[in-house]
């Protein structure tokens, strides 16, 4: 416990000396804070020093003890006091007594005595600080309950008393702070310091922990401009080892009242909960930018998996880097839309990557891909914090298998066309599908087509596929409609009739020729 503060007033200054040696102040527990020598001046001083003790003179100029007394209890003086007085007199005891004085002692004052009645005011001054330190720790729980139900809106407001808890300001804006690096949980700084501002009496914000989010509730406009002051300030100049380089921060909207106070937790909520969305090196995220999810929303779906490793696949094997990067853009637009989990978000990336890898791996099994493995993968997007570092990702994964399967390096896109169409035979391929990978237009890239390959397009496409069927009839044990399935006829007739065009006999002939 502290030193408590005693004030002495007597009129006599020798008799204030008198007190101050009579007995060993510091060793008792006491520090003597001021002195006075009339009634008014001891009545301002108890007012504005706020002693643990007066030692009063019952006779004062201006003002009697008994009228201090009487006086500074009107206006919630707490402290004690102990009367002096140089005559026994019971009424001015009795005076005493029904103000609220510990002691009366007659002059001269015996030392004992004294010592003694500080030594009780002490013990019972250490009670009352016990007491009141309970009592300020159940205040400070019951305001936290309180502040919290106001948050979350799950209380009944209207019979809340906002001046006991100081939520009477004209403003209110919710912010939640958290480490920039995810991995490391503790937080060192503290939001006054940060924003030069006092709170004194938690005047300018508050502190709350909520499902286990820092909070700070701003109460006042200097408060509110001063964070907005603090991340203009950082936001502008950046600067490696301030502040903000490790902290993320997200605002909710301004409010007027304590009721809406919960509009603005849900906005710094909802925006905090979508940081996996963030810009890298971005460390603030507002309401300002709630706009911006306006949008029509984006259903994560097993066709869009599907739609999105395909036409990926396609870019790849024409080396469309421009095409590629507009995918990935548009991807990340639709994924800022889709109002779902970040752990759903992950593993629809994870799924379109490793059907993008199965599907490369399927047609160009020839080449050594490095593909790294199934599980690396599946744990490394599953890692990340954010969407920008997984989509890094496939940027790079993607350069790497347009490297190993052979990016073009010539100015001529025939060779890396008929490429395309050498490992895709398989599939439903048309002009009009092929042509804006390389970046024609199916009129125009079938008339440049006949020119070049001295046949049309579907001419071409069908005696790829029948110089591999001749290969697979090699193979006795695979029925005639399993070859003209794995050579991109899905009609057994329709592949005899190609066949015969082509090669003047029917596939059972020739087979059997060989």
């Amino acid at each position: 416990m502290d030193m408590m503060k005693v004030l002495i007033a007597d009129d006599e200054a020798l008799i204030r000396e008198g007190l101050k040696l009579v007995v060993d102040w510091d060793k008792l527990g006491f520090t003597i804070c001021g002195e006075a020598s009339d009634g008014d001046e001891t009545l301002k001083c108890i007012l504005e020093l706020e002693p643990d003790l007066v030692l009063l003179d019952i006779r004062m100029p201006n003002l009697q003890g008994t009228e201090i007394v009487q006086m500074a209890r009107e206006r919630n003086y707490k402290g004690h006091f102990i009367i002096i007085s140089g005559f026994s007199d019971f009424k001015y005891a009795q005076a005493a007594i029904r103000y609220g004085v510990d002691y009366y002692l007659t002059k001269p004052i015996d030392e004992d005595e004294l010592s003694q009645a500080l030594t009780v005011v002490k013990a019972a001054l250490h009670t009352e600080h016990q007491q009141s330190d309970t009592m300020n720790q159940y205040r400070e729980k019951a305001k936290s309950t309180i502040l919290r139900d106001i948050i979350l809106n799950i209380n009944d407001l209207p019979s809340i008393n906002y001046n006991e808890i100081n939520l009477t300001a004209s403003t209110y804006q919710v912010v939640i702070y958290e480490n920039y690096n995810q991995e490391n949980y503790n937080l060192t700084y503290s939001f006054a310091e940060l924003m030069k501002v006092t709170n004194q009496g938690s005047q300018a914000f508050e502190y709350i922990k909520i499902h286990q989010k820092d909070l700070i509730l701003l109460k006042d406009n200097f408060a509110i401009e001063r964070l907005h002051e603090f991340l203009r300030h950082y936001e502008v100049k950046p600067q490696k080892g301030s502040p903000l380089d490790s902290l993320f921060i997200s605002y909710g909207r301004l409010v007027q009242r304590p009721e809406d106070i919960h509009f603005s937790y849900e906005d710094a909520l909802n925006l905090i909960n979508r940081r996996f969305f963030c810009e890298k090196n971005q460390h603030t995220i507002g309401y300002e930018q709630l706009s911006d999810l306006e949008s029509p929303v984006y259903v994560i779906t097993s066709q869009e998996t599907t739609k999105y490793s395909e036409i990926i696949c396609s870019y790849l094997q024409s080396y469309n880097h421009k095409a590629l990067t507009e995918a990935l853009s548009l991807l990340e637009h639709n994924l800022c839309q889709a109002k779902t989990d970040i752990s759903s978000i992950k593993l629809f990336l994870t799924d379109i990557y490793l059907q993008i890898k199965q599907t490369i791996y399927h047609i160009y099994n020839t080449i050594d891909i490095p593909f790294p493995t199934n599980s690396w993968v599946i744990d490394y997007i599953e890692s990340r914090y954010y969407l920008y570092e997984i989509l890094l990702f496939f940027s790079e994964q993607f350069e790497m298998i347009m490297n190993a399967i052979g990016s073009s390096q010539t100015d001529d896109v025939w060779d890396d066309i008929v490429q395309y169409i050498n490992h895709n035979y398989k599939d439903n391929m048309k002009l009009e599908s092929i042509a804006p990978l390389f970046g024609y237009n199916s009129s125009y890239l079938g008339k440049i087509f006949n020119q070049r390959m001295g046949e049309n397009f579907n001419s071409y496409v069908d005696h790829v596929r029948i110089n591999h069927s001749k290969k697979l009839l090699l193979q006795k044990n695979l029925k005639i409609y399993e070859i003209a399935e794995k050579v991109g006829y899905n009609n057994v007739d329709y592949f005899h009739k190609k066949f015969k065009k082509y090669t003047g006999e029917s596939p059972a002939e020739f087979r059997k020729k060989l």
